[in-house]
C-alpha cells in the first residue's frame, strides 16, 4: 500500500524517524510479518505516538484482571459502534487469534449483545459501550452492577479506560482515514 492512501495525513518514512519509533516499529514487523499502518500513520506526531502507545499498552498489555482477549473484546466491540473500520479490523485480527474464535470478532462488530459470549462478558461490554458512546451517564449503579457481576474495581477501571482509549483512537483513525492493512482480514480465521 502505497503512502497516499495509508491516511491523509503526511506518513513519514521510517528511517526518518527517531531511533526508539523505528526499533519499535520494527519489532510489531518482526512479530506480525508486516508493520500496521496505524503506526506509520501515527509516526509523523512523535510525542503522541509514545503517548498514545504507551497507555495502549499499559491497557492492553496487562496480565491480571481482564484477559487479553476481553480487552480485544472492548475494542471490537466499541469500534464497531463508532463505525472504526481500521479497529474493527485489526484488532478483530487480534482478537480472533487470542480467543481462538474465528467467529467472535465479526459477531462483536456487528452487535454483541447477539455474540457468543457469557453474561459477565455481556455486561462487561454494556459498560463498556456506555462509556464509549455515553460517558456522560455513567454512575454508581453501573458500577454496583459490574461488582456484582464479580468485576473488582480494577477491572472497571480498565474496562472504562479501554472503552475511553479507543474512542479517541477510533476518532483519529476515521479522521485520518487510516486504512487496515490487507494482511489483518485473513488473519485468525482458519484456527
Amino acid at each position: 500500500m502505497n503512502n497516499e492512501k495509508l491516511s491523509q495525513f503526511p506518513v513519514p518514512e521510517l528511517n526518518d524517524l527517531p531511533k526508539d519509533i523505528r526499533e519499535r516499529i520494527l519489532a510489531v514487523q518482526k512479530k506480525a510479518g508486516f508493520v500496521p499502518n496505524i503506526f506509520l500513520a501515527l509516526a509523523h506526531r512523535e510525542h503522541e505516538f509514545r503517548a498514545f502507545f504507551a497507555y495502549h499498552d499499559a491497557l492492553m498489555e496487562k496480565d491480571e484482571g481482564l484477559s487479553k482477549a476481553e480487552r480485544e473484546m472492548i475494542v471490537v466491540a466499541t469500534s464497531g459502534l463508532n463505525q472504526c473500520l481500521y479497529c474493527v479490523v485489526a484488532h478483530g485480527a487480534i482478537l480472533r487469534i487470542r480467543a481462538k474464535n474465528p467467529l467472535l470478532s465479526d459477531q462483536l462488530a456487528t452487535n454483541y449483545r447477539k455474540a457468543d459470549i457469557s453474561q459477565r462478558q455481556r455486561h462487561m461490554l454494556d459498560y463498556a459501550i456506555k462509556v464509549s458512546r455515553d460517558a456522560e451517564l455513567v454512575n454508581e449503579e453501573d458500577h454496583r452492577h459490574l461488582i456484582n457481576q464479580g468485576f473488582s474495581i480494577d477491572e472497571i477501571w480498565d474496562i472504562g479506560a479501554i472503552a475511553a482509549l479507543f474512542a479517541l483512537s477510533n476518532r483519529v483513525a476515521n479522521m485520518a482515514a487510516i486504512r487496515p492493512n490487507d494482511e489483518f482480514h485473513g488473519m485468525g480465521r482458519n484456527l
